[in-house]
């Protein structure tokens, strides 16, 4: 589990696609490795990762084809920026929202507005996961803990301030910048226990199996 607040950015020392999947090699920069051990999670650009090798500036994981079909890694090249971050602690400071590092969808930054300090972006948002979406709700684009300010039928737009900007690879975007993004875990929670409880519901009606029916059949008195 994450919070989806950066911790450092980091940059792909190398990438070797085979068909099989993926070894990425991750130089992590100031991110802190002291505590870090085999078998750890590492967000990186929202993507949870498992570590399989590490030393103190860097860490390798395998990506499986999977997750190349559903993230952006399958258009990465050595020396991108990604972001960062370790799987939270249970003593860590909750200063983000709950990230599972599993990402729903790509999506394409469409539009970018200054607005005084800050910078506005406008995204794609794709049908099936508007249901996800709320204004001023909560959001993962790149494993970076946003808020989602507006929203259309089919886009939805963040304000970023000065400080996420300088500690995160937002810098980087511009219009037609393919993102990671991860929707607000509580409301796929949500939507599947709404969904249980319906389809059960569905099926006790549709049954046809009654009290009168098995009193008939001899299984109650």
């Amino acid at each position: 589990m994450f919070t989806g607040i950066i911790e450092a950015v980091g940059n792909i020392k190398a990438i070797n696609i085979t068909g099989q999947g993926a070894r990425l090699v991750i130089a992590t920069n100031s991110l802190d490795m002291s505590d870090v051990k085999l078998g750890d999670s590492i967000a990186t650009n929202g993507i949870c990762l498992t570590v399989v090798a590490f030393d103190s500036s860097s860490f390798s994981a395998d990506v499986s084809n999977e997750t190349l079909t559903r993230t952006g890694f399958a258009n990465y090249q050595s020396g991108q920026t990604v972001n960062l971050e370790k799987a939270m602690l249970a003593t860590t400071r909750f200063g983000g929202h709950m990230v599972s590092g599993h990402v729903d969808a790509v999506v394409a930054i469409i539009a970018i507005e200054h607005n005084g300090n800050s910078i506005e972006y406008w995204l794609e948002m794709p049908g099936d996961l508007a249901p996800y979406i709320a204004e001023k709700g909560s959001i993962t684009i790149d494993g970076t803990s946003l808020t989602v300010n507006s929203l259309t039928d089919d886009k939805f737009r963040l304000t970023i301030v000065p400080h996420t900007t300088a500690q995160t690879i937002i810098a980087n975007y511009q219009v037609g910048t393919k993102v990671n993004v991860e929707v607000d875990l509580i409301a796929r929670y949500i939507e599947r226990l709404l969904t249980k409880k319906e389809s059960s519901s569905t099926e006790q009606q549709s049954s046809g199996v009654t009290q009168e029916l098995l009193a008939r059949s001899g299984f109650i008195k």
